[in-house]
């Protein structure tokens, strides 16, 4: 039977996952240039492209943020452990490669629940001799199950950097999504930070995209969030200068590449 989802250079999927069907990680990994998609995630990406060109810019935005941020909190902070929560698909540089540059004995955790993450796993475990690095299939609103597993690597007597790169968009209930994010905050030490960055509806041609993309059939929908409503997932931790501010405007530097469109917000918090 000819599997008109697999084109050259792509295995077949893992038993589950449906490659007609386009999903967040596959979708997002498109928009960086990845090569972890099917063709259902490029019809999906290109649709949204024609609609909002700069979605794209984005996803790039997005990842520049991921990388100051970590190296922030690796190089200014003294952080050397991160637990990195719906992950997605390898993209480099990823989180321990910029942690681990900064503190070669760092401990990285990646969590996902797309089973295409198991694929390419091994793309995460590259540590440093002196490091760690792991990776594991499980949902992150299984706090309880998510903590349990990344324990096995981190120490959680010891401060932790939460990562949340735009992933919490994936839960649409906001009384959930703030439950889980407290939940994991307070069951780190403290000095630990949180690292979140979001997509906001800051045009009508963001929201125009959300719609037209979330109106796909059996998509798993994607929520945009004020940026009243992504502050609330810092209150009572210590912001970081300079706040919930756009992604590309969280301390920029020539180290990033040139400063994109400004769809979403991100911040750093210590957690006391």
């Amino acid at each position: 039977m000819t599997d008109h989802a697999t084109p050259a250079g792509r295995p077949h999927p893992p038993t589950g996952v449906d490659p007609t069907v386009p999903h967040p990680a596959r979708f997002w990994n498109y928009m960086l240039g990845g090569k972890y998609w099917y063709p259902a995630d490029r019809q999906a990406a290109e649709a949204v492209i024609a609609q909002l060109p700069e979605v794209s810019e984005l996803a790039l935005s997005g990842r520049e943020f991921l990388w100051r941020t970590v190296r922030w909190a690796a190089r200014e902070a003294g952080v050397r452990q991160f637990l990195d929560l719906g992950a997605g698909l390898p993209a480099e540089p990823n989180v321990h490669q910029i942690a681990q540059r900064h503190r070669p004995d760092a401990r990285v955790v990646y969590v996902d629940n797309d089973l295409m993450v198991s694929m390419y796993q091994q793309a995460y475990l590259d540590s440093t001799p002196e490091g760690r690095t792991d990776c594991f299939i499980a949902d992150m609103r299984d706090t309880a199950d998510v903590l349990r597993m990344a324990a096995e690597t981190l120490d959680f007597s010891q401060p932790v950097a939460l990562i949340f790169s735009d992933s919490l968009g994936l839960i649409p209930d906001h009384g959930e999504v703030y439950t889980l994010v407290r939940e994991f905050v307070k069951n780190v030490a403290p000095g630990s930070h949180l690292i979140i960055s979001h997509s906001a509806p800051t045009s009508d041609a963001v929201i125009a995209s959300e719609e037209q993309y979330n109106d796909q059939p059996g998509v798993i929908p994607f929520t945009l969030r004020s940026r009243e409503q992504i502050a609330q997932f810092f209150d009572g931790l210590e912001m970081v200068d300079p706040g919930l501010v756009l992604m590309p405007d969280w301390r920029p530097d020539s180290d990033t590449l040139p400063a994109r469109a400004g769809i979403g917000y991100g911040a750093v918090a210590r957690i006391p």
